[in-house]
């Protein structure tokens, strides 16, 4: 296999604070490949941002990388300082942003910041910078580009705002577009756009995409693998269709359960007991044991790691035991 585009190692993200130090992403290990889009699901503080935000150095302070490495095509980047970090976010690593408000300055047309990100990170200036960056907005599906490049943020809509964000992610045509949240501000029908535009882009461009998101629906239409987040920790990854059609841990399990069907005939959607442990109360053992509907002796006390069980990986007691053992735990 070619290497990855994307290699993640052992990653463990830091909080200290005034009662303590907080792990808030523990032993984090994946890769993703050149054109392929990786999907990282979990619920709100199970550390999917956090990853993100550690990959392309924008962690916020005092959050720190503990541990771990994360290499670029090969060469690792986590221990670079902050100019050799900043030359290669915007350049070799895009991102777009859950609000595109957020990344998108009021004061400035659209086209005073594409041209300012293309003239930063490539040889383009002038004329030819403004005719890569009307370029990229008809790429992206933004109608009448030529015509609306000089308009500012607040006369697009929602959608509209979000493909510029993609085209300034794609501006130094990046190796890396790390989504976080892409859709969640967008009505259905702009998601499937947005959706449909980020896989044609890793198709045609070869890119890889890390996309992150707590929609089971965007991970299903958009990934061809995903990683499961709960507590820090990746507790299942595999191919979207074997994670979404047959899941292994429990909490996968209870996460496409909670997903209405429209062939099922249940007519309550399966809920997951409890809540997301907080960072300074994080049990022992298997984090999700308090929740879990098939805890048995080793899960308190003991925690699992990322075994294989078929074509996926999974972080739980059930795939590690005997099968005397986990018939019992059923």
């Amino acid at each position: 296999m070619s290497e990855p585009i994307l290699s993640v190692r052992h990653l463990c993200v830091e909080i200290p604070g005034r009662h303590g130090t907080l792990v808030a992403v523990n032993d984090v290990s994946f890769d993703v490949a050149r054109g392929e889009v990786l999907g990282v699901v979990g619920e709100s503080g199970a550390g999917k941002s956090l990853t993100g935000s550690a990959i392309i150095g924008l962690l916020e302070p005092p959050g720190r990388i503990a541990g771990g490495e994360i290499r670029l095509a090969g060469k690792r980047i986590d221990h670079l300082p902050p100019e050799a970090m900043r030359r290669i976010r915007g350049k070799r690593i895009g991102m777009v942003f859950q609000d595109p408000l957020t990344s998108l300055n009021p004061l400035y047309r659209i086209s005073e910041q594409l041209i300012e990100t293309i003239a930063v990170h490539t040889n383009c200036r002038g004329a030819e910078a403004r005719r890569r960056a009307i370029a990229l907005l008809t790429e992206v599906g933004l109608p009448a580009a030529e015509a609306r490049i000089d308009h500012y943020p607040h006369q697009f809509s929602g959608g509209m705002r979000q493909r510029v964000v993609v085209a300034l992610a794609l501006a130094a045509d990046p190796e890396l577009v790390i989504a976080d949240e892409p859709t969640t501000a967008l009505d259905v029908s702009v998601q499937a756009q947005i959706i449909a535009l980020l896989k044609r882009l890793c198709r045609e461009r070869g890119m890889a995409i890390m996309l992150i998101t707590h929609d089971m629906g965007v991970i299903a239409e958009a990934a061809n693998r995903m990683a499961v987040m709960y507590a820090g920790r990746i507790v299942e990854i595999g191919s979207a269709r074997d994670v979404i059609g047959k899941p292994l841990h429990p909490y996968s399990v209870g996460l496409m359960g909670s997903i209405p069907k429209l062939d099922s005939d249940l007519d309550r959607l399966v809920q997951i007991s409890g809540s997301m442990p907080r960072l300074t109360s994080i049990p022992p053992g298997c984090p999700f044991h308090p929740r879990c509907p098939r805890v048995f002796a080793p899960c308190s006390n003991k925690r699992p790691e990322l075994t294989a069980c078929g074509q996926s990986q999974v972080a739980c007691w059930l795939y590690e035991t005997s099968p005397s053992s986990a018939e019992a735990a059923q």
